[in-house]
């Protein structure tokens, strides 16, 4: 198919997103549930709420784009909740589980930290500048959500995984 261009793989890789995000919010008050410790559950809650409001935020991309709102199954966001789902069924009631319940997470954050900065650099060279602000603005809590994460674990879960 070589007549695709950016704007296509733009739309391909917001429906991508847009189905992992939904996924993501099914699979958050699990891991909220499965936390051991207050402050990791409290947030799993935020990023939760966070994440229902970038959901929100796509949908108004694809309104910009004239698009319907649809994802497409991303076999990548699959496998990595996947993976969190086996951490909390094999490390349930264990000093390791936050600590393995944080690194599912940040992994989650990670994907979504590069689809979404790769979906910023493509709205700004398609032009569309409504579209740059609002990936921009997911962008951030996505990374605030990581340097969170990253702070429960150094300065509490992975000292109690240690035992």
């Amino acid at each position: 198919m070589p007549d695709k261009v950016l704007d296509d793989l733009f739309h391909d890789t917001l429906k991508d997103i847009y189905y992992a995000e939904r996924q993501i919010l099914k699979a958050l008050p699990k891991m909220a549930r499965g936390a051991q410790s207050e402050r990791l559950r409290e947030a799993f809650e935020t990023h939760r709420d966070q994440t229902q409001g970038q959901i929100e935020r796509l949908q108004q991309v694809f309104e910009i784009l004239g698009k319907p709102a649809r994802g497409k199954t991303c076999h990548a966001i699959d496998g990595i909740i996947e993976e969190g789902e086996e951490v909390m069924e094999a490390f349930k009631g264990a000093p390791a589980l936050d600590a393995g319940l944080i690194a599912a997470a940040q992994a989650v954050e990670h994907y979504e930290i590069a689809r979404y900065g790769t979906l910023r650099q493509w709205a700004k060279q398609l032009g569309l500048k409504e579209a740059v602000a609002l990936l921009e603005q997911t962008l951030e809590e996505e990374s605030s959500t990581d340097e969170l994460l990253t702070d429960i674990a150094e300065s509490e879960a992975n000292a109690e995984a240690a035992g």
